[in-house]
């Protein structure tokens, strides 16, 4: 291996990470764009919560028994010996914030967004990333299913303007405290009279966690589980008038929705309102976004009993299917000719800018074509030209590089033009 090609395969980017380039991160800036403006019309502000957090808290709120907490956490030990963990989600950040900030006292909606990279250690594939990027909202101190319903139909006025079809929304409860337990040992029960026929994965989750089970993507697992007990069967009825609820709402708002006893999401701390919005077109990994709801997630903290319900949402996957218009950018190339008007043209780009006028100059000594070639090669739309003559008069040529056409006069006049174009 020569020097130059061990050198450029030690500065690869990590397994499971990439490069957002020029070209392509105008989308992700048009995404969350629209993430922003949808959101804030239904009342939520942004908060920003750090990047890793004490391992214990991912481990109390994502759930011991979650894939999360088992598998996937980049976790490490810092200088202080204090174990920390690369947040694997938003959510516990979130709670531990507002429980930290007393943010129930203010009084304001706590209607939160996020976005952001996520890590986890998960096996890379095509989509699936160990550095990927999420969008999360959540409603806290809001028990009325109606609020899950307003998130859901938020989430499709998103997806809606970012251009995504062909989907489909999936809806289901995994009940509460009160009545999971009961369908916990239905599931145990069903998992070991089949326990041969698992996984060794399923196995241990039979044990530890059976709705867990349900998350498998081994075919065989996928299809013992469809014969066990479905979580409708075992609701309380405080969760089924609560399902019956969200339903009502849903229908109200024209959403359509298919109910999925098994989709149960892959977190521990869901009770009642669990959704997914999937796609048919991303194969094995077809959830665009999804989430639920998480009523004792804040009291377990230590914090007041206050209700949350939430999604997150891919980017990476939304992006793989997403329509979105990229609006194109006007920029002006300023070409100088002569020391003099190359500090004449630094004032005149300085004043562009402040007039909002996107104005690019290059320092490099290059006569008239050879600048004109450049401004081709950077697609500008415009080129200012400045040279000795346009010093003396005040007057400057500008030229349209689509048309060809060219004009020239002050500043002033210049920067109407290009604000009419």
């Amino acid at each position: 291996m020569s020097e130059d090609t061990a050198a450029k395969k030690e500065l690869a980017a990590i397994k499971g990470t990439r490069d957002i380039l020029p070209g392509e991160v105008e989308k992700w800036q048009a995404l969350e764009a629209l993430a922003r403006t949808t959101f804030e019309l239904y009342g939520f502000r942004e908060l920003r919560a750090p990047v890793f957090e004490a391992t214990e808290l991912f481990e109390k709120g994502s759930g011991a028994t979650s894939d999360i907490v088992t598998k996937e956490m980049y976790t490490f030990t810092d200088k202080g010996g204090r174990s920390l963990t690369l947040r694997p989600e938003y959510t516990p950040s979130v709670v531990r914030a507002i429980v930290e900030h007393r943010l129930d006292l203010e009084g304001a909606p706590m209607r939160y967004y996020y976005m952001g990279p996520m890590f986890r250690y998960d096996k890379p594939q095509k989509g699936r990333y160990r550095q990927f990027h999420q969008v999360d909202i959540e409603v806290f101190g809001e028990k009325d299913a109606a609020v899950d319903a307003e998130i859901i139909e938020m989430a499709h006025a998103l997806l809606g303007k970012l251009g995504v079809a062909g989907t489909e929304t999936l809806v289901n409860s995994v009940g509460c405290r009160a009545c999971r337990p009961a369908y916990s040992a239905a599931l145990r029960q069903a998992a070991a009279a089949r326990r041969a026929d698992l996984c060794p994965d399923c196995q241990r989750k039979a044990e530890t966690n059976p709705l867990r089970i349900f998350d498998c993507k081994v075919e065989a697992c996928r299809t013992i589980a469809a014969a066990f007990p479905s979580i409708q069967d075992f609701l309380c009825q405080e969760c089924r008038d609560h399902f019956r609820r969200l339903l009502a709402c849903l229908d109200a708002l024209g959403i359509p929705c298919r109910i999925d006893p098994r989709l149960v999401r892959g977190l521990d701390y869901y009770t009642k309102t669990t959704f997914e919005i999937v796609s048919s077109h991303l194969g094995a990994q077809n959830a665009l976004l999804g989430g639920g709801r998480y009523d004792d997630m804040m009291k377990d903290f230590g914090g007041p009993d206050i209700c949350g319900t939430g999604f997150a949402m891919g980017i990476e996957r939304v992006l793989s299917m997403a329509e979105i218009a990229v609006p194109k950018r006007k920029t002006v190339y300023l070409a100088h000719l002569g020391e003099e008007a190359r500090m004449a043209g630094l004032e005149l780009a300085r004043w562009l800018r402040s007039n909002g006028v996107e104005c690019l100059v290059e320092y490099k000594d290059r006569g008239m074509k050879a600048h004109f070639g450049r401004a081709n090669k950077l697609q500008a739309d415009w080129v200012l030209i400045v040279g000795e003559n346009e010093m003396k008069s005040g007057r400057f040529a500008l030229k349209d590089m689509a048309t060809g056409r060219q004009v020239d006069g002050p500043r002033e006049e210049l920067l109407a033009l290009l604000r009419t174009n």
